[in-house]
Order: C-alpha cells, then structure tokens, then sequence
C-alpha cells in the first residue's frame, strides 16, 4: 500500500436486491447518512417496531468510515510468517479483528489480491506465497471466507484489497510462478519494469482477466466493499522502462499521445468493474486509494497546491475522471505527509479532495499514515488525532482509512489519544446509495430483551432476514414514552450518535457503560446497503 462470510453463490443476497428491485412498498429510513429524506411519503411502522421518520439531520454525525488496511504482502501484517498453520493463522486474524473493535474501528480492507494470487479459494489464480511460503500452497481453509464471517459477527464490514496490475518482484514473485499461474500460460501479458513486473493495463486481455477475478469474487462472498491501491502503472523507477509498445501498436490507434492512451486503460478497467458490482450487488463499495496528488498546481491550475509526484502523470490514475464519471463510491487518497508540509500539505490536500468530490455523490475518505509514527514530527501521541482535529471538521470528508493495521497496534499511545479525541464513541459505517428508493429493505427487529448483569446490560434479539448487521441504542430516562407516541423527533434523539452502544452481525451486544436511570434500549436492523430501518421496541432491564 505504502511504497483488503461465508462463500456464496448469492441466493441470499441476490434474492434480497431482486426483491428490492420489484417492491411496491416504501419502507421509509429512520435516519438517512446526509440528513436528506431517505423515503417518501408518512412514516409507517416495521414489524412490531415503532415508527419511523423519513430522516434524521443529525445521522450524519454517527457515520464514519473507520477502516485499517490488513496487509497480507510480504507478510507485512497477517499472516505474521507464511507456513503458519490454518488454527494460527485465523487465530492472528482474531486477534487483529478483536483489536480493531477495540480502537473503535469499524471497517477492515484485507489484502485479499497482493501480486496476481489469492488470498482465498479460486479457480483462476493461485493461492498467494504469504500464506504457505509457496504460491499455490493451499493454507487449509479459506481465509477470505473465515475473515469476512468474523469480521461480521463482531460489527466490522471486511473489504476485498485487490492489487489490479502488480505481479511483484522479479524474485521472489516471478522467478517463482505456480505452473498454473495466468500469466505463465499467457506471457505476453507480462512487462518487465526494473525489478518489477506487471500486466500490461493495455492489453484488453488482461483487463477482460482482471475484471473477471474481481467479480468472481463479489459474486462468490459477502464482502461490504472492492478496493484498489495506489499501484496502476509502477510509480517511476531510475533506469526502468515500461515496455508496452506491442500493446500501444496494436490497440493505441485512436490516441495521439501514450499517456492519454494509458490514462484510458484505466478509466475503462474502473468503469469495467464498477458495472459490473452494480449489475451484481450495488451494495458493495467500489472505490480507491490514490497516491495523494492527482496533478501540482504549477502543471495544471486546477491542481493543489503542492510540489510532488503527480499520480496523473506519472503512474496515469486520472482519479478526477473517475470521480466526475461515477465510477468509483469513494477515494480515499494517501495523504501520508503531515500538516504544515511545503511539499505536500496535509490541509491543503485535503481540502483540494474535498472540493473535488463536492456534490458528486462519491464519498471521500482520507488514507492516514499510521507507519510514519515514531519518524521525525510524527512523535507525540497526538500525531494522528491531531490530522483528524483538521480534516475531521470538512464537511465533504467521510472518515479515514489507516495504513496499517500493525502500526497501530504498535504506537498504543496515539492510538489511545485518538481514541480519546475522536472514536470516544461507535459509529456507523456510511450508507451505500440504493439503485431504487425503496427505502431500507429490513423490518425492525424482533424479541428484544435486555438483561442486567455485574454493572453491564446484555441486550439479546432475534435475527431477522435481510439484516446485515444490527445497532443497539441506550435511551435517556424520557425518551421512551415520546417515541412510543411515534414523535418524530424523539425518534431522532433516541438514535442519536451518543445513545449508540455499537453494530454487530449476532444477536447480541453487551452495554459495559449503561445508564442508571435509562429507559431500556432498542435495536435497528441495517440492510445491505447499510440503511437503518425502524426501530424495535424498547427492552427495559429492570423490567
């Protein structure tokens, strides 16, 4: 990155979104992610639940994105070492699951596709070498699979990293290709750059490839969200060529200039992809980390206002055109330099972010650098929160993803200090838009009780179908008989961002921190998309 449940074929899901597809009954949001109605029409009531309003202003207030890369390349973060075995390894992964529930995370992007190979079970390229210690070892299990149901269970979404292009180094990774490997069988594929290697974004059959194993894994598992890196073509490299001129003479006629030609490969392998998730399960993200400068200000004055490597130039990732095309749901750009930076300021990139996805509908994430504490002007505990104090207040921006997940788990004091300043409290993931206005497609949930334990309250449901994960609330002494009346607004305060106890998959959620004169709690059901329907009623402890 510096320099992402179950297997299914999808009867579950896909049965889900045909039914939204063909509904006739508008279910109405209790609260929508930016404060705008979410349904139409009088709020109605779901299942034994209470009713529900068509939008709450403040929702936006608790959805965040809060996500870490997992990074599976050169066992940088998980597995610790490959030839580990199956029981070890889902025991790593637990552990880091645990923890990032515990630094009030909720979001994980495993490094699922790091060099052209597999994190998980396929037929179309080989297990990856960080598993085993030999690409096409098979670990025993399906880590893809066994991540995503434990990462649901305990409120986290699990989002597929895929690397698009890279096929790694020349040793270890190439020298070393399963014979089954795609790009032996097709070796003109292959561009050697330096040490390198990559597939040629040129070739239409390697993006016919590319897409093809991106999809067969939407379509195989339940993961929340696809997403790239920074890596398209390779970043720059002394005395390294990248040899596509088979490629550019055989499919580059229309263009004038090569790198208007290659900008264009990888526009049509985005628009590619993101069609075909949305033909497949518009419900998964699709999105992207781009290298923090799009183009200097000093190249093109629509530009930011820095001095750096210009990904549009250099590794041709026009993220502008994705964004202004709709092809990806988010960006979230490595903004891995601190504030204050001659070269590349951090507030003034991210506010050249923020301007660009202003309006457009695509949500903007900032790419953190956890691997830079300890270096020099990253030292003091409040180095990340301090970065979160500027972008935290721009409207436009939607959360942060952190690179990685092991630097967080080693620098505990600023995590702690952002924790304390920032993720004192859960929050929601954000919504993904719906193709239609359905409105959330769950019922509220059912059977609430809640139990009193040793200073705790564990609050228990049944699971309801086309939940993906639930949101348990703790109510103030007076909200219960206001929401009970079905008052809009009380509906609103008792889904508040600070009555949130957390998001789960199970059925159910312990309160550590329950208030001693509350009114009991109740539970919403999120859908695929994330949308929170109607309120349950209300389980009192004492009760």
């Amino acid at each position: 990155m510096r320099s992402m449940a179950r297997a299914v074929t999808t009867p579950r899901a896909g049965t889900r979104w045909a039914a939204a597809a063909a509904a006739t009954t508008v279910l109405l949001a209790g609260c929508s992610a930016n404060g705008s109605d979410s349904g139409a029409g009088d709020p109605v009531a779901g299942g034994e639940g209470l009713a529900a309003p068509a939008a709450c202003t403040a929702d936006g207030d608790k959805r965040q994105m809060r996500g870490t890369w997992l990074t599976t390349v050169r066992n940088i973060d998980w597995p610790s070492e490959p030839g580990l075995s199956a029981e070890e390894q889902k025991a790593e992964l637990d552990a880091w699951l645990d923890e990032s529930v515990e630094m009030g995370l909720n979001a994980v992007f495993l490094h699922a596709r790091p060099t052209a190979d597999a994190v998980y079970e396929s037929d179309l390229e080989p297990w990856a070498r960080y598993l085993t210690g030999e690409q096409g070892g098979d670990p025993g299990y399906d880590p893809l699979e066994y991540a995503v149901e434990e990462a649901h269970e305990r409120g986290l979404e699990m989002h597929a990293w895929f690397n698009p292009y890279r096929v790694g180094l020349q040793d270890p990774d190439v020298e070393n290709l399963a014979d089954d490997h795609p790009v032996r069988q097709n070796p003109e594929w292959l561009v050697d750059f330096g040490t390198e290697a990559y597939v040629d974004p040129g070739n239409p059959e390697v993006r016919e490839w590319v897409t093809s194993v991106i999809m067969d894994v939407v379509e195989r598992y339940d993961i929340d969200g696809m997403h790239f890196d920074d890596f398209f073509y390779p970043y720059p490299k002394d005395g390294a060529t990248f040899d596509d001129d088979a490629s550019w003479e055989a499919h580059g006629g229309d263009f004038d200039d090569r790198g208007d030609w290659r900008r264009e490969n990888v526009n049509q392998l985005m628009r590619d992809v993101h069609g075909q998730i949305q033909e497949t399960k518009p419900w998964v993200s699709f999105g992207v980390s781009p290298f923090g400068i799009w183009r200097n200000d000093s190249t093109d004055p629509t530009g930011s206002p820095s001095s750096g490597l210009q990904s549009y130039d250099a590794q041709y990732a026009d993220t502008r055109t994705w964004i202004e095309e709709g092809t990806v749901d988010y960006v979230a750009p490595q903004l891995y330099w601190e504030r204050g930076f001659a070269t590349a300021d951090y507030e003034a990139l991210t506010e050249w972010w923020a301007n660009e996805v202003e309006g457009t509908g695509v949500d903007l994430y900032v790419g953190q650098a956890a691997y830079r504490l300890g270096d020099d002007g990253w030292t003091d505990d409040d180095a990340l929160s301090s970065q979160l104090d500027f972008s935290g207040e721009l409207d436009q921006v939607s959360g942060d993803i952190y690179f990685s997940i092991r630097s967080l788990r080693e620098n505990g004091g600023a995590v702690e200090h952002l924790i304390e300043t920032h993720y004192a409290g859960p929050a929601l993931p954000p919504v993904i838009d719906s193709p239609g206005d359905e409105g959330p497609l769950t019922d509220a949930p059912t059977g609430v009780s809640a139990q009193e334990g040793d200073g705790t309250v564990e609050v228990e449901w049944q699971q309801i179908e086309d939940a993906r994960f639930y949101a348990v609330y703790r109510l103030p002494a007076d909200a219960a008989q206001a929401l009970e009346d079905g008052d809009d607004q009380a509906y609103c305060a008792a889904l508040a961002p600070e009555n949130l106890v957390g998001m789960t998959g199970g059925s159910t959620l312990t309160d550590t921190e329950p208030l001693e004169d509350g009114a009991g709690y109740v539970v919403t059901a999120l859908d695929d998309y994330r949308a929170e329907g109607p309120v349950s009623e209300i389980a009192d402890p004492r009760s």
